[in-house]
């Protein structure tokens, strides 16, 4: 698909509404623009949510491990399971 797009005076582009619903472009996206030896490349930026852990978020990974930790205490040791051997009879 193909369409003109003018920039306005303060480096604005608008992408126009059809070219937006053909890529799944909606308001609040981040694209990613770079030059390539054709022009100008637009694509969609992957973007990842970041958790920043408050101190009450740090207690709670440590609660959780502490009783991970007393679970585990209460299982055999981690290994391969021992043979055995088919009687004849």
């Amino acid at each position: 698909m193909k369409t003109t797009i003018t920039i306005t005076s303060r480096g604005v582009v608008t992408l126009p509404l059809s070219l937006r619903k053909a890529l799944g472009i909606k308001a609040a996206d981040t694209l990613i623009a770079e030059t390539t030896p054709d022009g100008l490349l637009l694509r969609p930026a992957v973007t990842l949510p970041v958790e920043l852990y408050t101190d009450k978020r740090i207690r709670e990974f440590d609660e959780s491990e502490a009783e991970l930790a007393e679970v585990m205490q209460g299982l055999p040791p981690p290994g391969p399971k021992p043979l055995r051997r088919r009687r004849r009879g």
